[in-house]
Formats: structure tokens, sequence, C-alpha cells
């Protein structure tokens, strides 16, 4: 039997003509009023009541499509083909008003190519988080704040569904032998993914929100993320090209004020990132895009970030960013950062300045290097020139607790020197103070003409240890 055309209408049946005593019969009197008691003809239903439709007539509408036509479609036009078959009696609605048919329709769409229920989210510019867990449980973040939000899947199969599309998008696959993987959305945005047997409720996704309009020191600084003078300090660092160590937890801005750094690294200069989950907004014309690769079915084909690194010192760049230290590459990163890549930056997860130090200490010795405890610290000293260290606060805002100066090695011991800080002090004041002294790399900020300016920035603020007003 030849296949049926999806989305087009049926051609109806002749109509049998009337006898001709039927013709002289009186006209039908109009429909009578529904009697009291009788329920009235619904005008818009519910998103629960839409759900279900969808959930019923959804194998009826995926047995008709085909397939390898509906990846050619765009939203619009995939749309078009579902309204009109949906109009047909195969489809099986019960009757509907052009805004709950609509409504049907734009849920399919987003089931067949999107997100399923999580896309209208995605269209929320306050979301910067969406967090699955499980079919029935989402939460969001906005504002700072978790929020659930009445968005439900329809059963484990959707959600995993959707889990694979999303993980297919990067050529990434996630199964029972491969539980776990990271991906991201068209939009950049970054995705995890854990699935059962490992998540016990059913699949967990996180999604990080992609934002498509950079925000720049000095956004940042009117937002108290910083206060003024910090910002000019920072765009200093960059043009003096430090090498710059961004620490802080789980959510805390790092990615973000990494971009917003990049923004004052000079057109001229050739950029090489290497990251989990591309997510970095560059706006360089010369920049070159890494990005890792996990292990295939096969169990090959793994590409590691520490290869990478490797990889990228064969590039000739002239500044290396790296998403995210975690491991061994640490010993590459450092060694690009002391033998001709000044200005490279990397970020890593720790509590404090002091800890980031810890943290990279015992990377480098879990990467398999003979190096000695002293030895380590001493590379450590004089590869990192400054740790800016990120928070969330409990009310959701984000800030720079502390910029460090990196001095030197004392008694085999890294010094360091907090030339900022965020006055400890109600969540909701933010206020930043400075130490006043010159950092220790000022010889690079002479080497730009920058001294003046750096002077003036570490007089503007309050001083560490002054007076609260």
């Amino acid at each position: 039997m030849a296949a049926r055309a999806f989305g087009r209408r049926p051609r109806p049946a002749a109509p049998i003509p009337a006898p001709k005593a039927a013709r002289a019969a009186p006209a039908p009197a109009p429909a009578a009023a529904p009697e009291q008691g009788s329920p009235p003809r619904p005008r818009g239903r519910s998103s629960g009541g839409i759900s279900e439709i969808v959930s019923k007539i959804h194998p009826t509408i995926v047995k008709s499509l085909d397939m390898t036509k509906i990846a050619e479609l765009d939203n619009e036009r995939l749309a078009s083909q579902l309204l009109g078959f949906l109009e047909t009696g195969e489809a099986g609605l019960p009757d509907l008003s052009p805004l709950d048919r609509q409504q049907v329709v734009t849920q399919l769409v987003h089931d067949i190519k999107g997100l399923g229920p999580v896309e209208p989210l995605l269209l929320d510019r306050r979301v910067s988080d969406i967090l699955i867990n499980g079919m029935d449980s989402v939460y969001v973040e906005r504002n700072g704040q978790l929020q659930q939000v009445d968005v439900r899947f329809r059963d484990a199969e959707h959600l995993l569904h959707i889990a694979q599309r999303i993980a297919g998008w990067v050529g990434r696959r996630v199964d029972e032998s491969n539980p776990m993987v990271d991906a991201r959305l068209p939009d950049g945005s970054r995705v995890n993914i854990i699935i059962p047997p490992l998540a016990i409720d059913g699949a967990a996704v996180s999604i990080r929100r992609f934002t498509l309009k950079g925000i720049g020191l000095e956004e940042m600084a009117e937002r108290q993320v910083m206060s003024a003078a910090m910002a000019e300090v920072f765009r200093i660092c960059v043009k003096a090209r430090l090498n710059v160590l961004i620490s802080g937890g789980t959510g805390s801005g790092k990615t973000t004020f990494m971009n917003a750094l990049s923004q004052h690294i000079d057109h001229g200069e050739r950029l090489v990132t290497i990251e989990d989950a591309a997510e970095l907004q560059l706006q360089q014309p010369h920049v070159v895009r890494l990005e890792t690769r996990t292990m295939s079915a096969e169990g090959t084909g793994e590409v590691t970030m520490r290869d990478l690194l490797v990889n990228t010192l064969r590039m000739r760049p002239d500044r290396i960013i790296v998403g995210e230290v975690r491991g061994g590459e640490a010993t590459e990163m450092l060694q690009a950062m002391n033998t001709g890549h000044p200005g490279s930056m990397c970020t890593l997860h720790a509590n404090s300045p002091r800890d980031a130090l810890t943290r990279l200490e015992n990377m480098l010795m879990m990467a398999g290097t003979e190096m000695p405890l002293p030895a380590i610290r001493r590379q450590i000293a004089s590869s990192v020139d400054m740790i800016v260290q990120l928070a969330r606060l409990r009310t959701g805002h984000r800030c720079v607790t502390s910029l460090t100066n990196v001095v030197g090695l004392e008694n085999d011991i890294v010094t360091t020197e907090e030339l900022w800080r965020r006055r400890p002090t109600a969540e909701t004041r933010h206020i930043f103070e400075t130490s006043g002294r010159q950092p220790s790399w000022m010889e690079a900020v002479d080497a730009v003409s920058l001294r003046d300016n750096l002077l003036a920035a570490l007089k503007a603020d309050p001083r560490i240890g002054e007076a609260q007003t």
C-alpha cells in the first residue's frame, strides 16, 4: 500500500442526495439553548488538559511522520502540516477551540523538534538555570532564586528521549553504558545529563543558560558585582597580560566573568580556548575554539583537556584560555603560563584564593609528575599573577569577594596579598575595599604605560580596616 502523505486532509465522500420529499419538509428550527445543568462548550482548556490531549495523539502523530522529511522542515512548516492533520478525523481530536488547537500544535512541535515541555522556559530570559529532577519535578532559577515550576513530562521514556536528543545534537550519546554526558544546546547553553541506573529517581538534566548579550566589566560594576575601581584594575591586568586564575563555587559566575575579561584582549592576538562544552563568547576575530571528546562505544576516540593543551602549545597561541582546570592538564597550563604565553586565564572550583592554590598543588601532584612539593609551589608562584575569587551569596547575588596578588615564594610557601575584598557585611550591602598597596606586577603595568591608572584605582575605594560608615 502506498504511504499516505502526512498532514493531507482526506478527500470527503460525495454526499448522498436527499429524497425529494425531504426537500419539501420545513427547515429545521434553530438549535435550542442547552438545558439547565448541561455542560457548556469549553472556551479553553488548562495547560494540563492540553498536555493530556498531546499525550494521547502523540503516538498517532509519530506513526504518520516521515522523519527524514521532518528533519528538513522548520518549525513553522511543521506546525502548518500538523494543523492540517489535526483537522482530519484520523487525528481523533475532541472538539477544540482554535486557541486550544494551536496550543496542541505548539506542544507537538516542541516534542518533535525541541525540548518538549521545557522549551517555553528557554524563551524566558529571566531563567538562568533549568533543573530537571525526573519526569515530574522541574526547578528554575530566576533572579538568583530557585523556584519549582508546573512542568511535567509524559513519562520517564519521554524525558529520556529528550535527553538523548540533546546529546545527539553534539555528537554524543547517553544510555545505560554511558549514563553521564556533558553537552550544549544550539544556543550554547551548557547541559549535564545523568540517567538511570545512576540517577535513581529518573533522568536528571541540568541546563545552564547561555547569555546572548555578553556582560562587560562596566555593567558588572553597575550591578555591584565589583566596584568601578576594581573594573578598571581588571582591564589593566588584561592589557598588561597577567596570568589570571578565576576561582569560585558552582554557579558563582566564573565563565561570565572570564567572558567579561576577554572583551579587553587586543584584537591582534591569537587566542585558543579549551573547554569541555564550548560556552566562552570571545569577540576577537582570531580565535580557535577546541572542545574535548568523550570515549566512543568501542572505548576509543577520547580526547581529554590535557591532550588538547599539549596540542595547543604547537599552535602558536598568544594566549590560552581554559574553561576549567580539574586534573592533570594543570601541569601543561602552568607551563604555558611561564613559557611564552602570558595573559592566559583559567578557572577552577575553590572557596577561597588559598584553597585555589591548594587545589592547584593537589592537581599537579595527581598528574603523575615526580616533582617535589617545593618545586611545584615554585612553579605556581612563577606562573600565576592574580587570583580572582567569586561567590554566589544566599540572596542569589554574584560578586567578586577577593582580588589576590600572588607575591612569590617564601620558605617554600606561596605568599599572597589581598588587594581588594568585599567587606564582610550584610548580604544586601556591597562595599568593596582595598589595601591600597602596589602589587608585585607593577613592571608589567609599566610596560603598557598604565601605572597612573592603577595608582588612581588603588585610591578610589575605602581602605581595608577603615571605620564603616
